[in-house]
């Protein structure tokens, strides 16, 4: 029983969804012509600026919302998450603990799906973030804050995971000496991205950063060729960025045919019907908009996101696992090398 003095009056919350990072709630009211919210914990050793974080999301969801009137949309509440201001106009709350607390309009009668299970489902996927970059086209990324500093900056994780070889602070680089120096030994291909950008070949957009199907709302009463996208959730990650990245991370994702920590290495793989899928519903939605130079970095997106986990869970592993939740002692490592067959698996399959 949450006993929250900024909950409103006559309302009750039960926990809501699967999420890793934030702790949810349903808010339901005693009327049930009352509408229904999400209350969320924020994690505040991961977003440490919370300022930043509501501002952003504040931002991005007013554009959205602005674009979808233009053009004359129907209920837009259903169609872009809506921050619901407290009684101080804030869009946050902290408790006697000193955590965070923040309230969204709750969209009803929605379904998300964990994976891209067929090729249609994953080119609607496309299509839903797709859809998404072309309503914040015109949004001026300067004027977010970057709540996560270096997110992807993929130079940056490979520096790290240099210097963690040379520390070698656990005294667990010669079990894993191959694997560090596959990776290392790719660092000027997949550092391009970021020096790319920095060049002005590539433009700074306003990217999820965490397109994983889960985080697209369906219409519950829409299935199959019909299935109806009604907005994109979770925006806690959203920051300036390149657009490779979003197509990216939901193919690293969202079409391995293993599981992220797949002991096995024969199950890891990609699907690459579910990537063909994923970047045609993209491609129908974006081509108009993006740049030659963007169209051409799409096919990269998954190999650089694959690339940069798994130097990620390495660096983890290397450090003493302070970083990722594991299960169990090998737990980064086997994450680790499930990333690289992926990423092999990429190189061979993906030749655009």
């Amino acid at each position: 029983m949450l006993n929250l003095p900024f909950i409103p009056a006559g309302y009750s919350a039960v926990p809501f969804g699967n999420g890793l990072i934030n702790k949810t709630y349903k808010l339901t009211s005693e009327n049930p012509q009352n509408p229904a919210y999400l209350l969320q914990k924020i994690n505040h050793a991961i977003f440490r600026d919370v300022e930043g974080l509501q501002h952003n999301i504040k931002l991005v969801t007013d554009h959205i919302r602005r674009k979808l009137s233009e053009q004359g949309v129907a209920d837009i509440k259903r169609r872009v998450l809506t921050p619901v201001e407290f009684d101080d106009k804030s869009l946050y709350q902290k408790d006697g603990d000193g955590n965070f607390w923040r309230m969204f309009l709750f969209i009803e009668n929605t379904i998300s799906h964990e994976r891209m299970d067929t090729p249609e489902m994953a080119k609607v996927a496309g299509r839903a973030f797709g859809n998404f970059h072309k309503l914040l086209s015109d949004f001026p990324g300067e004027t977010l804050c970057e709540v996560l500093p270096g997110f992807h900056n993929t130079p940056m994780r490979i520096e790290s995971l240099r210097n963690r070889v040379k520390e070698n602070p656990c005294r667990r680089y010669e079990e894993v000496k191959s694997e560090a120096q596959y990776l290392l030994g790719r660092a000027e291909e997949f550092s391009k991205i970021v020096e790319m950008g920095r060049e002005g070949i590539l433009p700074l957009r306003v990217v999820h950063q965490d397109t994983k199907f889960n985080n697209v709302l369906l219409d519950a009463n829409s299935a199959g060729a019909e299935t109806e996208v009604l907005c994109i959730i979770d925006l806690d990650t959203v920051m300036p960025g390149y657009i490779c990245y979003d197509v990216g991370d939901a193919i690293r994702s969202g079409a391995n045919r293993g599981k992220e920590d797949d002991k096995n290495l024969d199950n890891v793989g990609l699907d690459l019907d579910i990537y063909k899928g994923f970047l045609k519903g993209f491609k129908e939605v974006t081509e108009g908009f993006l740049t030659h130079e963007e169209l051409e970095s799409l096919p990269f997106g998954p190999k650089l996101l694959t690339y940069e986990q798994a130097v990620r869970f390495l660096d983890d592993y290397l450090n003493g696992d302070k970083y990722y939740r594991v299960e169990y002692e090998k737990h980064n490592l086997i994450r680790a090398r499930a990333q690289i067959r992926l990423l092999e698996s990429m190189d061979s399959l993906i030749t655009a």
